[in-house]
């Protein structure tokens, strides 16, 4: 599911409640008003110091990119739930986040830049969820949940994953209560079944990504080399089938690229674990294989095209070739093992859609 956790690891009983893991959230700029809200008078803001203005200026950047990888994300895995069986969840399809959410000086940063205070506020809503379908905006702040008030302050993420999750498990519809400029407001907020992984940004330059079976992490490094939408969504739903397929597990990876995610989401991760392979072990070429079959699935259901999957991947194994430790290539070295069912897939896929049969891997 998508979470806004590149600034720190710990929201998961929220995030696993409120969010279905691909919600496009973009935090404003210093003194702009929220998307969607109407410009209020201005006030006069307090001076930040160049350290804050430095630490805003971070999470700015962070929520550009977190922007465009939960756009990506949306379509796979909403349009895939029924593929991901064990890992699908009913979810509502928004974020939300208070100043507590954000450690040390951007705590501060978020208080002052943002407009962030004690209560959660909508971080982001997921295109085709039901908070989208609702009307539920970014800069919404939560009041209640099916009638029960939800916490405030520096623990109210984690609460409120208690209020939200049997809520969200047992029911269709849940009814809540908003503040919206100044005014409160009653939503009945559909539930909507999509794929429950966790989507991160990873802080760092090595142009890699990161399944651990529960999340899906891109590293800015990646982020920078996708020439577009369409490049970025083989990446995530390449590393969204390694999910759903249990690899980090075979493969006894799981621990090591569960502590590998939990460092890069921090704002300024310790890049020594990236020093070598990082004790990430290379991925067999049949299990490389079965991830981009299922993935090639994904992102056809999803309405990705699927012509020139081949043509990025050829292109990052001759960008980042297999010597560049911690690249992907390097953790997928069977490159020409890859693109062979690639070939094959993309050409099964389209058999299917030309007769009209189900896009069932």
């Amino acid at each position: 599911m998508i979470r806004i956790r590149a600034l720190r690891p710990a929201m998961p009983a929220l995030a696993l409640a409120m969010l279905l893991s691909a919600c496009a959230t973009r935090a404003p700029v210093p003194g702009a008003p929220l998307p969607g809200r109407r410009a209020q008078a201005p006030e006069a803001a307090p001076a930040m110091s160049p350290k804050m203005a430095a630490a805003a200026e971070a999470l700015s950047q962070m929520a550009e990119l977190q922007d465009r990888l939960y756009k990506v994300a949306a379509p796979l895995l909403i349009s895939n739930a029924d593929l991901c069986k064990a890992q699908a969840r009913n979810l509502l399809g928004f974020t939300a986040k208070n100043r507590h959410s954000y450690p040390a000086q951007l705590n501060e940063a978020a208080h002052l830049a943002f407009g962030m205070g004690e209560r959660l506020q909508v971080t982001g809503v997921l295109a085709g969820s039901g908070a989208a379908r609702a009307g539920l905006e970014r800069g919404d702040e939560l009041i209640s949940a099916g009638g029960k008030p939800l916490p405030v302050g520096p623990n109210a993420s984690t609460l409120a994953g208690a209020v939200f999750g049997p809520l969200v498990s047992s029911k269709t519809n849940l009814a809540m209560a908003i503040e919206r400029d100044g005014k409160a407001r009653e939503l009945t907020i559909p539930v909507t079944r999509a794929c429950g992984f966790a989507v991160e940004l990873g802080n760092a330059d090595n142009v890699n990504a990161y399944a651990d079976g529960q999340r899906i992490m891109v590293t800015r490094g990646m982020l920078q080399f996708t020439r577009d939408t369409q490049e970025l969504a083989y990446v995530m739903a390449k590393t969204m089938a390694h999910n759903m397929l249990g690899h980090a597990a075979a493969q006894r990876n799981s621990s090591t690229l569960g502590s590998i995610i939990d460092n890069l989401v921090r704002v300024h991760p310790d890049l020594s674990m990236l020093i070598g392979s990082g004790g990430i072990k290379a991925m067999p070429q049949e299990l490389d294989a079965a991830a981009d079959h299922l993935a090639l699935y994904l992102l056809a259901r999803a309405r990705y095209d699927i012509d020139s999957a081949a043509s990025f991947w050829k292109r990052l194994a001759t960008t980042v070739p297999v010597n560049v430790l911690n690249g992907y290539v390097a953790n997928h070295p069977a490159t020409a093992f890859r693109l062979a069912a690639i070939d094959k897939t993309v050409g099964e896929i389209k058999a299917k859609q030309a007769s009209g049969r189900a896009l069932v891997p």
